[in-house]
């Protein structure tokens, strides 16, 4: 049982690293709101209760593991009724009655009896009960006190595990939460590029009323602005869909309102630390190590646990106490019997030694695995760091390009309006700025997410 479940860890750890091994993320930047979202979603998430029942399950194979400690109790009574079968007989009467009798005359006295009945019984006792009582407690048992120990370290290993779904739940909100508002900036960008157009429209309307420009400033306009409502319902597509999924995840209604947060919008998160103590800081708090820890701990218990079944015999003492006999007449019918047992497999055909190779090889597996885990998160906190550092450099880029793309459309809108441009100059610094504005929009919530990603791979605020 005990080598079951710890290759059954083996193969959780297996599929879950992979997948989560940046499982330590903490909410990125200063938001009550975000916060409150957080909770909420650790709350009510479904895979996390998922997981809550499964410690629950593991913390009661702890407990059944613990009750092998105290002594067993039983109370169990028997009554057996018989007809048929195969029968005792034994002529002991027709043995004894001749040689008594003459034994009575011989000495003139009347002292041996002489109608002794032959025995005549069946095997299978019937009108027979068995009412007793049984105590048994183990002295010393090698499987009890090393299965409690391992039943422990994989409540712990189970611990962690869902410490780190928690932790990337953490963090797939915060995500969610920040693609949410990226679709809401984008449909405001859209809409105040849709004013611009349309006052180009009426603008363009106006001029052709007053036979300053031909009909097809007009058209050329309208037809720009239908290209932006296209546009637009892509966007406020996407909002849906990111509000469906945000509350998807903390399993409420999907249409359910979302309160913005729009500080985080306008405040970046700090710079972070070198990388070398933010890597160190990971190697500290992740609990993907813990739960690989626990999971080593209980293959080296089961280590100990199969050399002790090799080496140490296993001693119990009990009890048995009751009545028995032919009917419920409990007159003569008590007895007391005590034991005092010792259990030593001495040769199971070199079936000890394979088990204890097998635990090794275990063991051997997981502390492997430490090893890589560990490799694997420096690994991911050197990817997130420049993942991070990358996207800053790349907002600051968005930024000057938003403001030489806003003043330089400023310049084209004033020509146009005095006659000095072509329509065609206003479209395309009109579309120039609408494109550095998105970009700067996404830069943004880039920077975030990879701060957020930053934050996971070092287990910050877990």
């Amino acid at each position: 049982m005990v080598t079951r479940l710890i290759t059954r860890h083996i193969r959780c750890l297996g599929l879950l690293i992979p997948l989560s091994i940046a499982a330590q993320p903490a909410p990125t930047g200063v938001s009550a709101v975000l916060e409150g979202y957080v909770r909420e979603g650790l709350t009510n998430n479904l895979a996390l209760r998922q997981e809550s029942l499964e410690i629950s399950r593991v913390t009661e194979s702890l407990n059944q593991a613990k009750s092998l400690f105290y002594p067993r109790v039983a109370f169990s009574p028997t009554y057996s009724l018989a007809a048929g079968g195969r029968r005792l007989e034994f002529p002991v009467g027709d043995l004894l009655n001749p040689a008594y009798k003459a034994l009575n005359q011989l000495t003139g006295a009347d002292r041996f009896p002489t109608n002794i009945e032959n025995v005549n019984q069946l095997l299978a006792p019937n009108n027979f009960h068995d009412t007793k009582f049984s105590v048994s407690y183990a002295i010393f048992n090698t499987d009890i006190q090393y299965n409690y120990l391992i039943q422990k370290q994989l409540l712990t290993s189970q611990q962690a595990r869902r410490r780190v779904i928690e932790n990337e739940l953490r963090y797939t909100i915060a995500t969610a939460y920040y693609q949410y508002l990226q679709t809401l900036d984008a449909i405001r960008i859209f809409e105040s590029s849709r004013d611009v157009l349309a006052e180009l429209t009426r603008l363009n309307e106006k001029l052709v009323r007053n036979n300053v420009a031909t009909k097809e400033v007009v058209t050329s306009a309208r037809y720009e602005t239908s290209k932006l409502d296209q546009q637009l319902a892509v966007a406020q597509k996407n909002r849906e869909t990111a509000r469906a999924y945000f509350n998807f995840l903390l399993n409420r209604d999907l249409q359910a309102h979302i309160d913005v947060d729009s500080s985080l919008t306008r405040i970046l998160p700090e710079s972070p630390e070198n990388v070398a103590d933010l890597q160190r800081t990971a190697l500290l708090g992740r609990q993907e190590l813990s739960q690989v820890t626990s999971s080593l701990g209980a293959a080296q218990t089961a280590v100990k646990l199969a050399e002790a079944n090799a080496n140490i015999p296993n001693v119990f003492v009990g009890a048995n106490t009751g009545f028995q006999g032919f009917g419920y007449t409990f007159q003569n019918q008590a007895y007391v019997v005590a034991q005092v047992g010792l259990q030593w497999d001495l040769f199971r055909g070199y079936e000890k030694r394979s088990k204890i190779q097998q635990a090794k090889i275990q063991a051997n597996a997981l502390q492997t695995r430490l090893t890589e885990v560990q490799q694997q998160i420096q690994l991911q906190v050197l990817q997130a760091y420049y993942d991070l550092d990358a996207a800053t450099k790349s907002l600051d880029a968005t930024q000057s390009g938003m403001v030489n793309a806003d003043q330089t459309f400023r310049v084209i809108d004033s020509k146009y309006r005095n006659g000095q441009s072509l329509l065609i100059e206003f479209l395309r610094y009109q579309n120039d700025r609408l494109t550095a504005q998105l970009q700067h929009s996404l830069a943004r919530m880039d920077v975030l997410v990879k701060r957020a990603a930053l934050d996971r791979a070092v287990a910050i605020g877990q």
